[in-house]
This record gives C-alpha cells, structure tokens and sequence, in this order.
C-alpha cells in the first residue's frame, strides 16, 4: 500500500487564488479574513503581480505569501486536457504543495474537474479507490445527509457508487462518529428495481457491500433525514444540490417579499427574525465554503464557482478543521479496512 500523505504538523492551507468567477479579490480577501480573524494562514497560489496588486488594492501589502503560478485554467476548458497543457497552472502548482508536504491542504474555487485531475494525478488516490467523489452535507428535519456525487463524476459505474457509499460511511464515521451510518441510493422511487439500468445494477452491489444499506430514496427524502447518506452519479448529485439551493433562494427571496405586504407580517417576522436566519444559513453555499473530495492521499477541498470573500473564508476554515482532524489519512484507514 502506498504510503497516505500525513498532514500533520502542516497547518497552512494552498489557496489556488486565480480560480474562481471573483478570483483574484474573493480569494484574497477571504484569505485575509482567515489569517486577521482566525489566524489561519494561507499561501496565495496564482500570478504574483497580479496578487501582490490585488493584496496592495486591498490594504494589506506582503502580508501573506505568494507562490507564483503563470497559467489559470478557466472554468469552462476540459480539465484533463488543460491540466496537461497548462504545466504551471495555479491549480495544479497548489495539488504539488500538498503533495510535498508544504501545505496541509488545498481548496480551490475554480475548475472542479481540473481540481479533481490535479488531486488525482499529483497527490493521487487511496489504494483501491477507482474514483474520489465530492460530498456535501444538507440539512434535514431531525438531521444532516451526506451527498455524493456531487460533481466530481459525471458518468459513474455500479463500482464507483458503491465505493461512493463506503468512502461516505467512513468519512462521517471519522467526521461526526457515527458508527454504522445508513445509505440509501438517490432514485426515482424507493421501491427495489426502480431506475435506469446504473440504479438497478448499483442496487445490487450496495447490499453486499460492508455498509449499512437502507435502500432506495428520493429527492424529497433528501431533506427529511431518512438516510445518513445519499449515494449517486455526479450529474444527479450535482442536479439535485443546485436545485436545492435555488429552491431555498426562491423561498426565502419569496417570504422576504411577502412580509413586507403588511404591517402584520413585519411583526411575525420580527419574532420569528432567529429561526428564519437559522434556516437561511442552512440553504447558503457560503456558509458551507468547500467540500471534500473523498479518496484521496492528500487534502482537496472544492468550493462554489460563484464563491464570495465570506465563502473563501469559509472553505479556509473547513480545509484546517479537516487538516487538524487527519481527515485524509483517517479516511483512507477506513477505505483500506473495508
């Protein structure tokens, strides 16, 4: 087995600073945010003149350290294909300071194909693992489930959700310290065979794997707490998680309109200001800052495309807690176990 990268003792996190729809303010600001506030420290990856101005526009100088990174790969360019031309992208030069112990871990708002690619290719997998998937947490009724795919595989074999559903019960057995997680595979009904043909091979593999299967569940089970875990392709996960935080832009926006038709309602707002704020975090990708991709020897966090400084700030966060938590290496113990 190849030896899991360790992370400890290496507490700053690469910040590929050029990814990104806001890129280069959000991810500086947000970095900064982090180091003034939190004191967590974080290496600035991209252009250094375009980074030392950024930083200058900004107030804040040389206060966080640059490492320079001549080519950015654009959201919309093949991952593959761009990580192979583009030697020095700012993505792939952050993969290589995980990779050499120089950073704890990596979070990147850019690419997330290219992301995966780097993570793949320069930290590499866990032995066994045939592809790292992205896991997000939404929050339900009477608990939080775990989705993935999120967005890492598009096109996924039975193999690949299967391991999706082991590689998710470890991390939330490492993460929360549930012991025997539930999984259920997202489908269009609950009942056995239902599906394409992926959900109904998968089916099969999930009852015999070292899990706890629960079964099928649907979309609006998702938030009703049903399973600990959600497993499926990355193009159904990714589907599902952007139309769940439409739908809460779309109810929250609609409520904000509707309280303020009279002055009843503003009064019932008012007392209800804690709750609906609570509820409102919940649905806000800004809060979540970056998610993990799950399987991999080092640390990769990826965050929203549309990510604000707030955002950044907070995939900084979730990079150090999974660095001082040994995320990585706990994970891979599980995945190699089972």
């Amino acid at each position: 087995m190849k030896t899991i990268i360790s992370s400890a003792g290496v507490s700053r996190i690469a910040l590929d600073a050029m990814g990104g729809s806001n890129a280069p303010s959000s991810t500086v600001s947000g970095a900064l945010e982090a180091a003034r506030e939190l004191g967590i420290e974080s290496v600035l990856v991209g252009d250094k003149k375009t980074l030392q101005a950024e930083l200058a526009s900004q107030g804040a100088g040389q206060s966080l350290e640059i490492v320079h990174a001549s080519e950015v790969i654009a959201m919309g360019e093949h991952p593959a294909e761009a990580l192979r031309k583009k030697k020095h992208s700012s993505v792939k030069i952050a993969a290589q300071l995980v990779r050499d112990g120089e950073a704890g871990a990596m979070v990147s708002m850019g690419n997330s194909g290219a992301t995966m690619a780097a993570g793949v290719l320069i930290t590499g997998r866990v032995e066994g693992v045939l592809r790292p998937a992205l896991a997000v947490m939404l929050p339900g009724v009477n608990g939080d489930t775990l989705l993935l795919d999120v967005g890492a595989n598009s096109d996924c074999s039975p193999d690949n959700l299967r391991q999706f559903a082991v590689m998710g019960s470890a991390y939330l057995k490492t993460v929360l310290g549930i012991d025997a997680p539930s999984v259920g595979q997202l489908n269009m009904g609950e009942e056995e065979g239902k599906g394409n043909q992926l959900a109904i091979d998968s089916e099969k593999l999930l009852k015999e794997s070292p899990i706890n299967y629960h079964g099928n569940v649907e979309g609006v089970d998702l938030f009703r707490s049903i399973v600990d875990i959600a497993v499926c392709d990355g193009f159904t996960g990714n589907v599902a998680l952007k139309v769940a935080e439409g739908v809460g832009d779309f109810a929250l926006g609609t409520l904000g309109t509707e309280i303020k038709t009279s002055l009843l309602s503003r009064l019932g707002a008012l007392a209800l200001r804690p709750s609906l704020k609570k509820i409102a975090k919940s649905f806000d990708y800004t809060e979540r800052g970056a998610t993990p991709l799950l399987g991999l020897r080092g640390l990769i966090l990826i965050g929203h495309g549309r990510s604000n400084a707030k955002a950044v700030t907070n995939a900084i966060i979730q990079a150090k807690k999974a660095v001082d938590s040994q995320l990585a290496i706990r994970v891979a113990s599980e995945l190699v176990s089972n």
